[in-house]
Order: C-alpha cells, then sequence, then structure tokens
C-alpha cells in the first residue's frame, strides 16, 4: 500500500486534482481511499457527490452523547468505490484545525481505517503552514510520497518552497521523499518554464503540466470531478497521463529549498523576460 500527500497553497487546486487522480487511479482497477485534511471539508465532493460528515464534527457530537464512532459514520463512497474521508476542522473561532489533523489520524487509527487493502491512499494537505497537524503526514510516516502543486504565481511558489523545506527537514530521519512538482495552470506567461526551473532549481522535477481549462470548473459545480463528467475531454485525459505518472513514478528526491531572495530572483528573472516581449 502506498500513502502519497498532495500539498500546496489554500487554493492552488490540491483538491480538485486529487479527486481527478484519485478516479483515475479507480478507472484503473485500483483500490483508493481519500483523505480531506483541510477544514473546508470539500476534497471529496466531486468524488461522493455531496459533502460528507467529518471525523471532528462526528467527534464533537459522541462527546456529548457518550457513543462510539464507527468505520461505518467516516468512511463514504463515491464514483468507481472510491473511499472517502473528510478531517473537517474545529467550530468557527474554537481551536486549532491543525491540532484537529492530529486528531482524526488517532481516531483513523483506532478504527483500523488504515488496513482496509487499499493500493493507494491520497491525504490532500494545506500547505499554506507546514507545521503542527498539517504537517503530520510528513512527520510520522503517514506518507511517504509528497507531490506539491504550484502556478507560477510568487505566492504560490513560496508555499511550495516552504513545504520543500518541510520535506528536506524530516526526509533523511522519516523516509519521506519529494516525487515531483505538479503546475496547475494560471495561463500565467512563460509559467510552465517558470515551475519547471523552479522544481529543478530545488533538485525534483516538473511532473506534469496541467493547463487551465473551464471545464474543470464547470462540473465541479455539479459535484463531478471532469475524469467522471467528461472522460473523453482533454483535461480528463491530462488527469488520466498525471495518475500514470504518480503509478509509475520512481523518482523520490529529497529537496533542496531556495532562500528566499533565491526565490525572488528567480520570479523576476521570468517577470524581466515577460517585459521584454510587452
Amino acid at each position: 500500500m502506498r500513502k502519497i500527500a498532495i500539498y500546496g497553497k489554500g487554493g492552488i487546486g490540491k483538491s480538485t486534482t486529487s479527486a481527478n487522480l484519485s478516479v483515475s487511479l479507480a478507472n484503473k482497477g485500483l483500490r483508493i481511499l481519500q483523505i480531506g485534511c483541510d477544514p473546508k471539508h470539500d476534497s471529496t465532493r466531486t468524488i461522493t457527490g455531496n459533502f460528507i460528515p467529518t471525523v471532528l464534527e462526528l467527534w464533537r457530537e459522541s462527546e456529548k452523547t457518550q457513543t462510539a464512532i464507527t468505520k461505518k459514520m467516516v468512511l463514504h463512497h463515491g464514483y468507481k468505490g472510491v473511499a472517502c474521508i473528510e478531517a473537517g476542522g474545529p467550530e468557527p473561532g474554537v481551536g486549532c484545525a491543525g491540532r484537529g489533523i492530529i486528531r482524526m489520524l488517532d481516531i483513523l487509527e483506532d478504527l483500523d481505517i488504515f488496513q482496509g487493502g487499499y493500493d493507494l491512499i491520497i491525504f490532500d494537505v494545506l500547505g499554506d503552514v507546514v507545521c503542527g497537524g498539517f504537517a503530520k503526514p510528513i512527520q510520522t510516516g503517514y506518507s511517504q510520497e509528497i507531490y506539491i502543486i504550484t502556478s507560477g504565481e510568487f505566492m504560490s511558489l513560496y508555499a511550495a518552497n516552504n513545504i520543500s523545506y518541510a520535506i528536506n527537514k524530516v526526509g533523511q530521519s522519516r523516509g519521506v521523499r519529494l516525487g515531483g512538482i505538479i503546475c496547475n495552470s494560471r495561463a500565467i506567461e512563460r509559467e510552465e518554464a517558470l515551475v519547471c526551473e523552479f522544481a529543478e532549481r530545488i533538485g525534483s522535477r516538473l511532473l506534469h503540466f496541467v493547463p487551465r481549462d473551464l471545464l474543470i470548473q464547470k462540473f465541479e459545480r455539479y459535484a463531478k470531478t471532469v475524469v467522471e463528467a467528461a472522460p473523453e475531454s482533454n483535461p480528463a485525459q491530462g488527469y488520466a497521463t498525471l495518475a500514470d505518472k504518480i503509478y509509475h513514478n520512481q523518482d523520490f528526491r529529497i529537496p533542496s529549498p531556495l532562500s528566499f531572495d533565491e526565490l525572488i530572483t528567480l520570479c523576476e528573472n521570468y517577470d524581466e523576460v515577460e517585459s521584454v516581449h510587452k
């Protein structure tokens, strides 16, 4: 069983990518479990067709009623039988979302969720901050393979660089490796070249480039992945290619993140090239 974590800046397309990746892998006959580790609890909506109860909601209710949480309560299934779990978050204005991830993982361990005979488990993790509970998949070996999603936007690359710091710090002791960078395009000029150079500069590689396509967002409004709703479309075929790359990937590395000044200079170099063309 392989355990994969998808990290990236909030809003960069982690959940979209994770969901389409999960169903693409399921289309190959693999047993997949996707675990949403974002307080927005929307990671699996396009797989199941709806928001599912979160582990933390169920836990809070169980504390009030003194009833036990069961596997059936937390585990839901969607398209192609993909198993789905959402961590959830604390009540608004109360508690720490990162600590909620830690509690969720403890509950899943108690329920033997990870012993379900899955081929791959995919953690969809908020990556703006890689501390506390959000770093748990990296720190404790819940996931040995990390993939970072970014665009060519500076703050997205900044978050990706911070995530590579976290992998670098624990990679040697925990056996965690970076499997590559996935660029979820924002249609920025020379974006693919910029992200490719960023990946190479940190000692990794650009694993896959996802072109911007409004078809993906269109079907998200109807709570469906583009892989399910339009399997012959270009974006669906692109996610199938990404699934192949990840499934067959054997190139895992410990990244060497850039300094802040190096990252600034890299992005400025591409700004200068853009200004010449303009």
